[in-house]
């Protein structure tokens, strides 16, 4: 029964490729039985019905960083949360932020030489500190807290519950007196605020980062689309070619059908984002870098079939603000020169999907 357990553990994304070469819809021999399918059809279905396909059991639940909060909770707990923090993300009342976010860039912008993922892990540290708590979170501890979900299997998966007390502390010394303007202010006297705000950060650390960094060094490959103008589709086609969240999963909760596939109750569910964008039945010649299909002369987006931050009633709550954190960090990379000297972008699924790095980059002083 564990006959993929092995590849799956040390280098999942070839393993799923090649089923995928096979079949939309293949089965994976896991420590359970698991279903993987990656067309609009499936994705639909899988994201679309919370209630036929559920949270609980699935694969966020093997990290304490995500086993909780709106991102691990099911119908109708998940919609009475969403509706509460829906309002608070939304790009309106990101823009009281955005200034400060630009402020926070522009002091930790790329020195003239350095490593992309090492920048990016330290800018978006920052940003998510200024973001949330108007920077008043100590950054030494909120290193502390982050720096495992960059480390290899198992380490975000484990337990550490005296640092997460420690988190928590502080997220709720800052909600009681918040700085206004900041999330942390918006989101003061709302249910379970300190464990929604910790695993916010979590779900928006290493996924935004890995991100940044991919769209560094490829408008250092680029230098055409290094205008403020295209930015904008330079992230939509860096977030389809390095969707952070490579896999997701859902237990059925009932015996179903999906894409003529039959599904028993109880079975592990799952989609992926990074063999939907880069199906050739969706995406021509899919592992190109081509911004211009999100430019607005490109192709219509397929439905279902874009999927960086998920789709349907479970769309990432933090969208907004991840894309308000990678513009704010890639403006200053925008004017002068900016050079890949070298580095490895090879995609590396861990428990987000991030470059084998590392990425060594120069950009000399105007």
């Amino acid at each position: 029964m564990i006959g993929d357990l092995w590849r799956w553990t040390r280098d999942p994304i070839p393993l799923l490729t090649e089923r995928a070469a096979t079949a939309p819809v293949f089965e994976l021999r896991l420590w359970r039985r698991g279903i993987v399918g990656y067309r609009p059809e499936w994705n639909r279905a899988v994201l679309g019905d919370l209630a036929a396909f559920r949270a609980a059991g699935s694969l966020s639940g093997l990290t304490p960083y995500l086993s909780g909060g709106v991102v691990h909770a099911d119908v109708p707990e998940h919609d009475e949360r969403r509706r509460a923090l829906n309002p608070h993300f939304h790009n309106r009342s990101l823009a009281a932020l955005l200034g400060q976010l630009d402020e926070v860039a522009a002091r930790y912008a790329p020195p003239a030489e350095f490593e992309a993922l090492e920048w990016a892990a330290d800018v978006v540290r920052r940003l998510l500190n200024a973001a949330f708590f108007g920077g008043r979170v100590p950054d030494r501890l909120l290193r502390s807290f982050l720096v495992p979900l960059h480390r290899p299997m198992p380490h975000p998966l484990l337990p550490r519950p005296r640092l997460f007390r420690r988190v928590d502390e502080h997220i709720a010394a800052v909600l009681a007196d918040p700085p206004p303007g900041t999330l942390a202010a918006a989101l003061a006297g709302l249910p379970d605020a300190v464990e929604e705000i910790r695993v916010a950060l979590a779900a928006g650390y290493d996924t935004t980062t890995h991100t940044l960094a991919w769209a560094a060094w490829q408008l250092a490959g680029a230098p055409e689309w290094r205008t403020p103008d295209a930015l904008p589709a330079v992230l939509d086609e860096v977030l389809r070619l390095y969707p952070a969240g490579w896999i997701g999963s859902r237990v059925a909760a009932a015996d179903v059908s999906v894409a003529g596939a039959g599904i028993p109750a109880g079975t592990l569910v799952l989609y992926s984002p990074y063999l939907t964008h880069r199906d050739p039945e969706l995406w021509p010649d899919p592992g190109a870098f081509r911004p211009e299909r999100f430019t607005a002369t490109g192709p219509a987006r397929p439905a279902w079939g874009f999927l960086p931050f998920s789709a349907g009633r479970r769309t990432c709550l933090g969208a907004h603000l991840a894309r308000a954190m990678l513009s704010a960090a890639l403006r200053p990379c925008l004017t002068g020169r900016l050079t890949q000297v070298s580095g490895d972008p090879t995609p590396q699924a861990g428990l987000t999907l991030r470059p084998r790095g590392p990425l060594r980059m120069i950009r000399p002083p105007r």
